[in-house]
């Protein structure tokens, strides 16, 4: 059952004219929160970020993801179909996806609203429509963007590069490719001997390639954030290390508005604030009184720092639907979804498949199995032949995807107290997502006739 729905002129009322600097606290220091700080201050706004953790540090999302910046991303995860694979997911601990059973109570009705969302082709065209609304003309926003915070070099376009075994394979995934034509991503195929000029590394049984030629990757995502919040800091944001613990509210001409921020270190005053916090978005959003389901995709990553690998570009298997993508750290391999609690450890067995597919992928980096060969027991950085270990990845990392069911993020004001913008959700897409975000959100916060049509995202559509 949905809410009554704000339109998005009641971020502003005749207390809060639409033009002319206020005080704006941005809750979260990641990617979108540094692309929503400097969007705001472009506007003229006195803005606080708010976040307890290093920006660009390990603790955040922004720091582990894959590092790709894609117009493709535009395919949600909940497709026709996906919901008969639920069994398998539970049981095959090897999967791409899985759900720990622990967690299946919990996440039933996150679940259950994941199905429907997927549950038709029509449902995903309007998803893929209103991703491609963020994501259309982002490597060229984050070119930009880099260039802006001196660091130009780190976001870099070569395209990005989708592999498949066979044309079979490439044929099951039929659906997907057709929502990003029709979305106007442009690709262009290489196959045999071309495909492994261009991915000399790559293990020969990947016969075609798929380059999403606009595409572009960040050689260092969380060392970009932190750029970016310097950049904002410059620009006279200020920077508090603390965590956001709720609101606080008073009276106004026409009811109640936002005084403050409620933090560990003390109130914020402010007269707006957006919450763009990751996985501690949802808590945030109910202390202003909605209720938006949100649940972790938890995702891993390993590194190679010296991986004896020539790759130009990042590649994706179709077969392993992980990210693997050379950065300033070394081949970070990406991906997984395990959904569990946030307060579960980390199931390191997930970050074991990552490298041993990398293995497979890559023969240089050692010893590794076929798909079609009967699975060894999980790789250990040490317990292998000298020569594996070598080649072994010298870091892991997990962190939590903030991911709404319908793989569409939240972006609009609260429906309970307009003053509070929400800006998170955004699961696989923060990067590449984040400033078409910030863009939508200084435009609803100015009152401004946004560029971007706001209605897919609105609070109110659970």
């Amino acid at each position: 059952m949905q809410n009554r729905r704000m339109p998005p002129d009641t971020v502003d009322s005749a207390a809060h004219p639409a033009r002319g600097s206020r005080e704006v606290a941005v809750l979260g220091a990641g990617i979108v929160g540094a692309m929503v700080a400097g969007a705001l201050l472009r506007d003229g706004h006195r803005v606080t970020l708010i976040d307890p953790g290093e920006p660009g540090g390990e603790q955040a999302a922004s720091f582990g993801n894959g590092a790709w910046i894609s117009p493709a991303s535009v395919v949600p995860m909940s497709m026709p179909g996906l919901w008969k694979k639920l069994p398998g997911y539970l049981s095959d601990r090897s999967g791409p996806l899985v759900i720990r059973w622990t967690a299946l109570p919990g996440l039933l009705s996150w679940l259950l609203r994941f199905w429907w969302a997927g549950c038709s082709v029509a449902r995903v065209e309007n998803t893929a429509r209103a991703l491609s609304a963020l994501l259309c003309d982002a490597p060229e926003r984050h070119l930009r963007a880099a260039a802006q915070a001196g660091v130009a070099g780190w976001v870099v376009q070569r395209g990005l590069l989708y592999l498949y075994p066979d044309r079979a394979a490439f044929a099951a995934e039929a659906l997907s490719w057709r929502l990003r034509q029709d979305n106007g991503v442009a690709a262009r195929e290489w196959e045999g001997a071309a495909l492994h000029a261009l991915v000399p590394d790559v293990d020969p049984r990947y016969e075609l390639g798929l380059m999403v030629t606009s595409g572009a990757h960040c050689l260092d995502p969380g060392a970009y954030v932190a750029a970016l919040v310097r950049q904002a800091q410059a620009g006279g944001a200020r920077l508090l290390r603390a965590r956001a613990l709720g609101f606080a509210f008073g009276p106004g001409p026409q009811g109640e508005r936002l005084t403050a921020v409620r933090t560990e270190a003390g109130d914020v005053s402010c007269e707006r604030a957006v919450i763009c916090a990751g996985i501690a978005s949802a808590g945030l959003a109910r202390q202003a009184g909605d209720r938006i389901p949100l649940a972790s995709e938890r995702g891993y990553h390993v590194v190679w720092p010296d991986a004896p690998v020539h790759l130009g570009l990042p590649v994706m298997p179709s077969d392993g639907k992980m990210a693997l993508t050379p950065t300033n750290g070394g081949l970070r391999v990406a991906g997984q979804v395990e959904l569990a609690a946030v307060s579960a450890p980390p199931d390191w067995r997930r970050a074991d498949l990552l490298t041993r597919f990398a293995r497979q992928m890559f023969p240089a980096l050692g010893p590794g199995h076929r798909p079609d060969q009967a699975p060894a027991g999980p790789a250990t950085s040490r317990s292998e032949n000298s020569a594996a270990a070598e080649t072994a990845p010298a870091s892991r990392w997990m962190g939590h995807r903030p991911s709404t069911p319908d793989g569409l993020p939240v972006i609009g004001p609260s429906a309970e107290h307009p003053d509070i913008i929400h800006a998170f959700g955004h699961g696989h897409v923060g990067l590449a997502a984040a400033p078409a975000t910030a863009e939508l959100v200084a435009d609803l916060l100015a009152g401004r006739t946004p560029a971007i049509d706001p209605e897919p995202y609105r609070v109110d559509r659970f």
